[in-house]
């Protein structure tokens, strides 16, 4: 069987994403790795132009993994929407918010815990463009000594 579904979303993921080539999100590390009750800082980068405002900018960031989707962060231009955050970061997660017209997302996780580890996307938009960028995270147990 033909999946026209399927074949509609890429057409439409190829048209959008020719047409939005000049805005790039990179993520500066493609796998971390840390150990539970640790903290760390998740990074990504992302075209910038000389009228960029943060009232412009939206960030959606996500966990992925085998069993479900957590929101991580939220941005919606300019303003963090802390209700939409899945419970399992409630507290845990900070943005850098003064280097984002740098173009710079920056998110430190504290307190990591095993339940953690997983792909992390983050989907920018700006008036100008929009795109995303994957990282990994696996975090382990702690060492006991």
């Amino acid at each position: 069987l033909f999946d026209y579904k399927q074949t509609d979303f890429t057409l439409l993921w190829l048209f959008l994403s020719s047409a939005l080539r000049t805005f790039v999100v990179n993520v500066t590390q493609t796998s971390y790795q840390a150990e539970e009750n640790h903290n760390i800082t998740l990074e990504w980068t992302f075209t910038t132009n000389n009228d960029s405002s943060l009232n412009s900018l939206s960030i959606y960031c996500e966990l992925i993994t085998d069993h479900m989707v957590s929101v991580l962060y939220h941005l919606h231009e300019g303003v963090e929407v802390p209700e939409s955050q899945d419970e399992q970061f409630a507290g845990r997660v900070q943005c850098d918010k003064d280097v984002l017209r740098e173009g710079r997302l920056r998110l430190h996780v504290s307190r990591l815990r095993t339940e953690d580890s997983g792909l992390y996307q983050c989907e920018v938009f700006t008036n100008y463009g929009g795109s995303l960028g994957r990282c990994r995270l696996n975090v382990t147990g702690e060492l006991v000594q």
